[in-house]
């Protein structure tokens, strides 16, 4: 519904003890499949068009490949200490994040400049962490491109669907997903995508944007204060 499923359960991943890797990775699996059920959703009630961003589509994997081959170069000891500050700053980005619409607006960069840019940086930063990225990636398509959040929600489904899809073909490939709580997470994931992308089509940004903010705060919460 809000785009921000990743910011709740990365973190629980972390919190039962799983090593980063295998967190990000086991996340990455449950996330697809979730996003699989929310983007067909969209796709088959007519809100779905991929034709304008197939540029986007194949500058963002390329970015998502280069991501996910530099977390797990890292590796676990760094990526233990990254994590909790980049959940603290995409936390902050919400909370200072400007109000968006369901109405069009100017578009700052056309299609081609946009697949060139914002992009291979969304699917960088999706394959090397993630949480978030569905939440700031309509953001970009109503800054950047001009669209309605509705549309901008529609259309993110499908490019983290892609990013998050050739990141966790990597994880799985490598052998870093756990996958008992992979398959029991993306079963719940795919009730709750279906549930959340009907009342995002029904109730539009007036819906959306006060949940963005309620899970960052409860997150952000959680990560500065309690134990």
């Amino acid at each position: 519904m809000a785009g921000a499923g990743g910011m709740l359960t990365l973190p629980a991943l972390l919190w039962a003890g799983l090593p980063p890797i295998t967190a990000l990775a086991t996340n990455k699996v449950q996330s697809t499949l979730g996003t699989l059920s929310s983007a067909w959703n969209f796709f088959r009630k007519g809100h779905l068009e991929l034709r304008p961003l197939l540029p986007s589509f194949v500058t963002a994997l390329l970015g998502a490949c280069l991501g996910t081959w530099t977390a797990l170069s890292v590796g676990n000891e760094l990526l233990a200490l990254l994590l909790p500050v980049l959940l603290i700053a995409i936390g902050l980005y919400f909370l200072l994040a400007p109000k968006m619409t369901d109405e069009n607006r100017q578009s700052r960069l056309s299609p081609a400049q946009f697949a060139c840019t914002a992009a291979p940086l969304m699917g960088f930063y999706g394959g090397f962490f993630g949480p978030g990225m569905g939440s700031i990636f309509p953001f970009l398509l109503v800054w950047l491109l001009g669209y309605g959040l509705r549309k901008a929600t529609a259309q993110t489904k499908a490019m983290v669907l892609s990013v998050n899809g050739v990141s966790a073909v990597i994880f799985i490939v490598g052998g870093h997903v756990n996958w008992s709580l992979a398959i029991a997470m993306s079963l719940a994931q795919v009730v709750g995508a279906r549930l959340g992308s009907n009342l995002v089509i029904s109730r539009g940004s007036a819906l959306v944007q006060p949940v963005i903010v309620a899970v960052t705060l409860l997150v952000a919460f959680k990560l500065l204060v309690l134990p």
